[in-house]
């Protein structure tokens, strides 16, 4: 009797901590459906045409809706003219993107793909000079690509496979 007790109340108190989170988090998020403890709004998707589902929020919510997909929480943006206002008219305030935690031990918070902020323009800056410098862009770097191939089939054959 006393572990089904113990175990309703550790029940009860996951789920209240589950609602005060998602509750105390949403700060100036954009409309969205209520979701449920946890599993959020997974009841109120269709998972096989997640599309449509989508489409049929954005007319009850409007083109920026927030959902949550299990615990994570989602801004979608439905429709060509918001996103155009989000990647055009507002790049700066969408140009970050979310963790991803095995990327980031990794790759220690470096490389193109997965780098956040200022150290990602640090690296798309200096990506961007380094491949205009070897031609990109320009008939020459085909011409420069294939010479390179060639030294490495080179040195490849010297080690005799």
């Amino acid at each position: 009797m006393n572990l089904a007790v113990v175990l309703v109340l550790c029940v009860c108190c996951v789920l209240l901590l589950s609602l005060w989170k998602q509750s105390s988090g949403k700060g100036n998020l954009p409309p969205g459906p209520t979701p449920l403890p946890i599993i959020g709004n997974i009841f109120q998707l269709d998972v096989r045409n997640i599309t449509k589902s989508l489409s049929s929020l954005a007319k009850v919510y409007g083109p920026v809706f927030t959902v949550y997909l299990g615990p994570q929480r989602t801004v979608v943006l439905h429709g060509y003219e918001a996103v155009k206002e989000a990647l055009v008219e507002r790049a700066e305030e969408f140009s970050a993107r979310g963790s991803f935690p095995v990327a980031e031990i990794t790759n220690k918070g470096l490389g193109i793909l997965f780098s956040n902020g200022k150290s990602w323009k640090e690296i798309r800056r200096f990506t961007l000079t380094t491949l205009r410098n070897l031609g990109m862009g320009k008939s020459s770097l085909e011409a420069r690509v294939q010479e390179e191939a060639h030294h490495l089939v080179e040195e490849l054959r010297k080690t005799n496979g």
